[in-house]
């Protein structure tokens, strides 16, 4: 079962955070941002299925998430959780740890924002449109 949300790459994604990626549906990202690969996402975690969220509150759910543009494919693998809880209406959050709030889409994730292939990143750097897949199994 999967998740496709689309967004866009700034002049600010730096992509140095060690410990959480993220995708956000504000149009706009400041330098702070350093876990923010994606901006102007066209769908955040209110909008998914509910079969979806109920698959990734299993704790022993494997969660995929693909980052594709035109060039390039990073994938991350990670853990889904009990209380995930798919509510927030901005943002969405891989972590590398078991923290969960209402960003969380993913636990245990094997890679964070500073693990993504540069060359993506320099491609979100320059504005490329990019694509999240999330999978559950």
């Amino acid at each position: 079962m999967d998740e496709i949300v689309h967004a866009h790459g700034h002049e600010h994604v730096t992509a140095t955070h060690q410990s959480t990626l993220e995708f956000t549906s504000d149009d706009y990202l400041t330098p702070a941002g350093d876990c923010i690969l994606g901006i102007e996402a066209d769908r955040v975690p209110t909008d998914f299925d509910p079969e979806f969220v109920a698959a990734c509150r299993d704790p022993e759910a494997t969660i995929t998430a693909t980052i594709e543009t035109d060039e390039y494919r990073h994938v991350i693998e990670g853990s889904g959780h009990p209380d995930l809880h798919f509510e927030n209406e901005r943002s969405m959050v891989i972590r590398t740890s078991d923290y969960v709030d209402d960003r969380t889409v993913m636990v245990g994730a094997d890679g964070a924002a500073t693990d993504v292939d540069r060359d993506l990143i320099d491609a979100l750097s320059e504005g490329a449109s990019v694509t999240l897949t999330l999978s559950v199994e």
